[in-house]
C-alpha cells in the first residue's frame, strides 16, 4: 500500500525526533533546573550548568540526567511528526512546489509548530515537571490522572499561551533562517557532491537554532514557571513580574546555554534526518 506523502513526512520527523530526543534530553533536564533555582539573597543564582550536571549525578545518579525521558518520547516523537507532516503539507498546499520567501518560511514554521503545541501540551506540562525533580508521578498516565484531578483541564494546558509564544517564534525563525542559509549553498552545475549535503543542512541548523534560541528564551522560562507552578504564576504578566522581582532581568535567561544547546543540536539533526528520509522515499521536503 502507497502511504500518502504528508504520513511519510510524519514518519520520518518521528524518527528523527526520537534520535535527538534521546541523545539531547540530559540537556534539557539541566534547563530546567537552572530555571527553576531558588534564587540567592541578593537577587539572583550563579549556579551554571556543569555544577547542575554534577550535582544531578550526585545524587541521582548518571541515569537521573535521562529522567523525564518517558514523557519526552511521548511528546516529541508524535510531536515532531505532527509537525513535519503538518509543515510538508502546507508547503504542498500554499506553495505548491515553489521555495518559500523568509516570510513565508516564518508563517509556515510557526503554524506547523502551533499545531503539534497545542496537541501535546498536556505531555509537556509532564515533562517538565518530570525534569524539575518536584514531582514523583510513577507513569504518565497517573501524572495525567493527577493533574486532571487536582487542577482541572486547565492543569493540563498551564502554559500553553507561553509554550506557543516560545515555540511558534522558535520555528518561524528556525525555517526561515534554515531555508534562507540553504538557498546560499550552490546549485546548478556547481552543486556540491551528495556526501557534503548532510554536512551542510547540519551546518544550517546549527546557525538557524543559535538565533531561534536566543530569541525565545524569555518565553522558556516564563512557560516553565507557569507549569511547574500554576496556582502561584496564573498568568504571562504576573509570571514575568514574579520572575522580575526574584532573579532580576538576567532570570528571563537562565538555562539559555544548555537550551541552545539542546534545541540547536536536536532541530539540526532533527532536519538533517528528516531531509535525508524524505530524499530516499523519493519526496522533496
Amino acid at each position: 500500500m502507497q502511504l500518502h506523502p504528508a504520513i511519510k513526512a510524519f514518519v520520518c520527523g518521528s524518527i528523527s525526533g526520537t534520535c535527538s530526543t534521546i541523545l539531547f534530553q540530559p540537556l534539557d533536564l539541566i534547563k530546567t533546573r537552572l530555571q527553576t533555582l531558588q534564587p540567592l539573597a541578593h537577587g539572583s543564582s550563579h549556579v551554571g550548568m556543569f555544577a547542575v550536571l554534577l550535582e544531578v549525578v550526585r545524587t541521582e545518579s548518571l541515569l537521573g540526567l535521562w529522567k523525564g525521558m518517558s514523557p519526552s518520547i511521548v511528546r516529541c516523537v508524535p510531536g515532531v511528526g505532527i509537525y513535519f507532516g503538518t509543515l510538508y503539507s502546507l508547503k504542498q498546499y500554499f506553495l505548491r512546489g515553489h521555495p518559500p520567501t523568509a516570510l513565508e518560511s516564518v508563517i509556515l514554521g510557526a503554524g506547523s509548530r502551533s499545531v503539534a503545541g497545542v496537541c501535546m501540551s498536556p505531555i509537556t506540562v509532564i515533562k517538565t515537571r518530570y525534569e524539575s525533580g518536584r514531582y514523583s508521578y510513577q507513569s504518565i498516565s497517573m501524572a495525567l490522572r493527577s493533574i486532571y484531578r487536582s487542577e482541572g483541564h486547565r492543569g493540563l494546558f498551564s502554559g500553553l499561551t507561553a509554550t506557543l509564544l516560545r515555540d511558534a517564534p522558535f520555528s518561524g525563525i528556525y525555517l526561515m533562517f534554515y531555508t534562507q542559509t540553504k538557498n546560499i549553498v550552490p546549485q546548478g552545475p556547481y552543486q556540491l557532491d551528495a556526501v557534503f549535503i548532510p554536512f551542510v543542512n547540519f551546518s544550517c541548523g546549527i546557525f538557524a537554532g543559535v538565533l531561534a534560541s536566543l530569541v525565545t528564551q524569555p518565553a522558556d522560562v516564563i512557560k516553565t514557571h507557569m507549569q511547574l507552578a500554576p496556582v502561584k504564576f496564573r498568568w504571562i504578566g504576573q509570571t514575568v513580574a514574579l520572575i522580575f522581582k526574584d532573579y532580576g532581568l538576567r532570570g528571563f535567561f537562565q538555562g539559555w546555554v544548555p537550551r541552545a544547546l539542546r534545541r540547536t543540536l536536536m532541530a539540526a539533526m532533527a532536519w538533517t534526518v528528516y531531509e535525508e528520509m524524505m530524499a530516499k522515499m523519493g519526496l522533496k521536503s
